[in-house]
C-alpha cells in the first residue's frame, strides 16, 4: 500500500529542515501545504510543496492535501514530528495486515527520547471543565487524570484506543472517503478526536503501535494560558464537538 504524507507549515522552516529529511524517505509521495504565504520551506528534500494563497483551517488544510495526493494510506504529520527509521513502514505494515483499521498511530516521545502520553480516551464533561479551566491549577490533569491520559499503561505491543494526538497518524483514505474527512468548521484542536470519534461509530478501529516510533515536541500551548486566541479556539472546538455528539454530555 502507498503511503503519501501531508505536512501543514506555519513558519516552521526550522521544524521542517530536521523532520523532511527523516520522512521523506519512508513515504511514497510528500506534500507540504505553507498555510501562510511566504513559508515554504527553504528546502523541499524531495517534497513537494504548495502555498496557499489564503488561510485554511488545519482540517482543511490536511482535506485539501488528502485531495491532493494520491496513497490509499495518508499519513498526516506536523513539522515537528521527526520518524525514528522505519517508523511509517512498521505503521504501514500494520494497517496492511488490518483491514478495518482506519486510524494508527506511533509512540510519540519528546525530543529528548522521554515517552509523551499521546494515547487518550475520549473526552468527559468533567475531565474537560479541569483541563481547560484554572481549576487545572488546583488538580494538574497529568497527576489527576490518569485515566484519560492513560498514564497507568505503557503497552509494548498495539492495542485498541479511542484516539490519538495528531502529531502524527496514518489514515486510511477509504475511512476518510467513507467519513467525508476532517470536520473543517474545527479550525484548531479536537479535529483528531471528532474524526476518531466518528471513525468508532462508523465501526473503524484505532490503534496504536508503539513499536512505531515518532520524535515529537507537542508544546501544549493552550496548557500554559488561559487567555490566547489558541484558547478560544480550543473552546470553539469543544463546544462543536458536543453540538454535533450530544451524547458525550453524559460522559461525566
Amino acid at each position: 500500500m502507498r503511503v503519501s504524507a501531508v505536512v501543514v507549515s506555519h513558519h516552521h522552516r526550522t521544524e521542517l529542515a530536521e523532520s523532511l529529511p527523516a520522512l521523506v524517505p519512508q513515504v511514497d509521495e510528500a506534500l507540504v501545504i505553507a498555510n501562510v504565504h511566504g513559508s515554504s520551506p527553504e528546502r523541499a528534500y524531495g517534497a513537494r510543496v504548495i502555498e496557499n494563497r489564503r488561510p485554511r483551517s488545519f482540517a482543511a488544510n490536511i482535506n485539501y492535501g488528502v485531495r491532493e495526493t494520491t496513497g490509499e494510506l495518508v499519513l498526516v504529520s506536523n513539522p515537528d514530528a521527526v520518524p525514528e527509521p522505519g517508523a511509517v513502514t512498521v505503521l504501514r505494515e500494520f494497517m496492511q495486515a488490518h483491514p478495518r483499521c482506519g486510524v494508527v498511530g506511533p509512540q510519540l516521545v519528546y525530543p529528548d527520547g522521554s515517552w509523551q502520553p499521546s494515547r487518550r480516551s475520549f473526552p468527559t464533561v468533567s475531565g474537560t471543565l479541569v483541563r481547560r479551566t484554572p481549576l487545572r491549577r488546583l488538580r494538574p490533569p497529568l497527576e489527576h487524570q490518569r485515566d484519560h491520559y492513560l498514564l497507568d499503561e505503557r503497552p509494548t505491543e498495539p492495542v485498541e484506543t479511542d484516539w490519538m494526538l495528531g502529531g502524527c497518524l496514518l489514515l486510511r483514505r477509504a475511512m476518510l472517503d467513507e467519513l467525508g474527512g476532517f470536520d473543517e468548521d474545527f479550525r484548531m484542536y479536537g479535529e483528531e478526536i471528532d474524526l476518531c470519534y466518528r471513525a468508532a461509530k462508523a465501526g473503524w478501529e484505532r490503534w496504536y503501535v508503539p513499536g512505531a516510533v515518532v520524535r515529537h515536541r507537542w508544546d501544549a500551548a493552550t496548557d500554559r494560558s488561559f487567555f490566547t486566541k489558541r484558547t478560544l479556539w480550543h473552546w470553539r472546538s469543544i463546544l462543536r464537538f458536543v453540538r454535533k455528539h450530544p451524547e458525550r454530555l453524559k460522559a461525566l
